[in-house]
């Protein structure tokens, strides 16, 4: 039986209460804290409602004339541009401008006179930060020791260079005057994505922070785990991104493994135990808002429900809404985009539901209507590395919370291997809530269960039946690395777009499985895609947001906006696969590394090298020489 989700109607009392004290403690002006506390107070009491909200409340960056006159106009080809610009004034006086320039305008004003007025109102994006250098980089972090092959290790301390790039710190007057702003003000600096993503995005954040603790900056990486503990403790959950136009929508919540990654490192099981109830709140807010009943299991679907286009990409959600006729039917589209957002595969055919299958377009995403594999499997995680830090303390509710927490893992791993493995096939699938089936179509995050331990490590015969999942599918023939799916929609999250998350998920989860093959296969996909992220490097001396499966080292496409360089989690996730297989990952093939000779890097021999490098060689020589 199929129960729909229940959604929690607690009083608001408890916001105002952590409001409240938030105010109290806050360093900056009471009117900043009143602010973001009436912010927080509208997300929580609209969440409850069967109405829908806005994203926020502001009707400058998420509602309201002046939002869909200016992002409609398409002044800016990005709609991000805009709703990324800082207020001039205070947002009555902008909006008593913008009705006075409407009326002077008979409400028709041109493309070139209302991009006037926005210049006139607006800041370009970025002045919200300063320039910021951290002070805990270091220009030879110990990990390029491991790194054998000397041209990989230039690679890996390129990377390590690109933090300067992308760290950004935000001014005082984001405190002193958050409503001339889009961005959430966090006190501690950021490492972002790059390119058109200026602020902190909570999934990217993992695969960031990994590269971080291989840099060893560990001060960085403890002031953005600060800023997630901060915004869980306004919000009660981490928004998609770090502005307000975000802040009715989540991400995969892996803020429990970048915790993890963080004690790892750096032994400091202290601040883990600290941090271990706010980690708590997020979980429950999870488990109390997005699940759902499946064969007598609760299970977790993305999607919340809010209003009205996507502010960052009003005029793409407007147009593709227009093949409805009914308002309602417009509203429920746009809260499927936002859930396909949440999911962070926005988008993707793996949210497509049409006639049963993952055929159609963008207007047939069915997100909310889908029990994605990895959401589960990251909640598994979750409440594994809740009990694991309570475990940390020796007080007798802290051993009962670990034994609750451990029983929750249990309970989610049960329900994920009970409803979404298929025994035959030999992997996990996402399931169709409105068809009552398994949708066993391609996504690597159908084995997502294996990089969080999701299993039954007993079954030996586990391993051997993955394996042939990816045999019967062919996904080791890529040259580029595995594709997000099989499907070729356009769609940024589709074939043939490669994407650093799920390959480092998928090597991860390989290499965790106790089978020679899969480790060996594990290796070999992690090296074809750091050579392929090296390649292009070396080219174009940049990081992309997404790479293509057909071509070693091409860059994706697809999606509604260019493809983007930086990129924080594509050089978090080269680093870490190249600090796992740093002994024996080489740029070529035919390259042997022999023991280290005491110096620390060990010698680099190469005995053969391939035709391609052969021929170029030869071509170059004949050009210049005249052979």
């Amino acid at each position: 039986m199929l129960q729909t989700r229940q959604r929690r109607r607690s009083c608001p009392l408890g916001i105002v209460i952590v409001a409240t004290c938030w105010l109290v403690g806050l360093p900056a002006t009471t009117r900043a804290a009143a602010l973001v506390a009436k912010e927080v107070s509208y997300i929580v009491d609209n969440r409850q409602l069967d109405a829908l909200a806005p994203s926020c409340s502001s009707e400058i960056y998420c509602h309201g004339d002046l939002l869909k006159t200016v992002q409609m106009s398409e002044i800016y080809a990005d709609s991000k541009t805009f709703v990324d610009m800082k207020m001039r004034k205070s947002p009555n006086e902008t909006l008593d401008s913008f009705h006075e320039f409407m009326t002077a305008q008979n409400n028709s004003p041109s493309k070139d006179k209302l991009k006037e007025w926005v210049e006139l109102n607006f800041d370009k994006p970025g002045a919200e930060f300063e320039l910021w250098t951290p002070d805990d980089w270091t220009a030879k972090p110990k990990f390029l020791e491991r790194i054998k092959d000397a041209d990989l290790r230039q690679f890996a301390s390129d990377l390590n260079k690109i933090w300067h790039e992308l760290g950004r710190k935000m001014t005082t007057d984001v405190a002193l005057n958050p409503d001339l702003y889009s961005i959430i003000h966090v006190d501690n600096p950021v490492i972002v994505p790059g390119g058109r993503f200026r602020e902190f995005y909570y999934w990217d954040s993992y695969w960031i922070v990994k590269g971080l603790l291989l840099s060893e900056m560990y001060t960085t990486t403890k002031g953005m785990l600060e800023n997630f503990l901060s915004i869980i403790q306004r919000y009660g959950f981490i928004p998609n991104g770090g502005r307000i136009y975000y802040s009715m929508r989540s991400q995969p919540p892996l803020l429990c493994g970048m915790f993890k990654a963080y004690v790892e490192a750096t032994n400091d099981t202290k601040f883990a135990m600290d941090s271990v109830e706010v980690l708590e709140r997020e979980f429950q807010f999870f488990m109390n808002n997005y699940v759902t009943e499946v064969n007598n299991h609760q299970l977790a679907t993305y999607g919340y429900k809010s209003s009205g286009p996507r502010p960052e990409s009003y005029r793409e959600d407007v147009l593709s809404a227009a093949i409805f006729e009914r308002e309602e039917d417009k509203q429920d589209y746009y809260c499927e985009l936002k859930a396909a957002a949440e999911s962070g595969m926005d988008f993707s055919s793996r949210w497509f539901i049409k006639d049963g299958t993952n055929a159609g377009n963008l207007t047939d995403l069915k997100c909310r209507s889908i029990v994605a594999v990895e959401l589960n499997a990251i909640l598994y995680w979750n409440a594994l590395i809740i009990a694991e830090f309570y475990g940390y303390r020796n007080d007798i509710n802290s051993i009962a919370k670990k034994e609750e927490y451990l029983a929750k893992a249990d309970e989610l791993k049960k329900a994920i291997n009970a409803v979404l493995w298929d025994e035959q096939e030999g992997a996990w699938f996402d399931y169709d809530l409105i068809n009552k089936k398994l949708r066993k179509y391609f996504t690597p995050t159908n084995l997502s269960p294996l990089w969080v331990g999701c299993y039954d490590r007993t079954d030996k015969s586990l391993p051997k039946r993955v394996l042939e999942y990816i045999d019967r599918l062919q996904l080791d023939r890529y040259p580029g690395g595995v594709p997000n799916t099989l499907q070729n929609t356009n769609e940024q999250w589709d074939f043939p777009n490669v994407w650093a998350p799920m390959q480092h998920m998928l090597v991860m989860g390989l290499d965790s499985l106790d089978n020679a093959d899969a480790k060996e296969l594990a290796f070999r996909w992690a090296q074809r895609w750091v050579r392929g992220n090296y390649i292009t490097f070396n080219r174009t001396r940049a990081m992309f947001e997404k790479y293509d499966a057909q071509e070693l080292g091409g860059h994706g496409g697809g999606g509604e906006y260019d493809v983007q360089t930086g990129f924080g989690w594509t050089n978090g996730a080269a680093m870490d696969l190249m600090n796992k297989y740093g002994d024996r990952m080489t740029t070529v093939d035919g390259q042997v590394i022999p023991e280290d000779n005491g110096n620390g890097n060990g010698a680099l021999v190469a005995y053969s090298i391939n035709t391609g490098i052969i021929a170029t060689l030869i071509a170059f020589f004949v050009g210049v020489f005249g052979f």
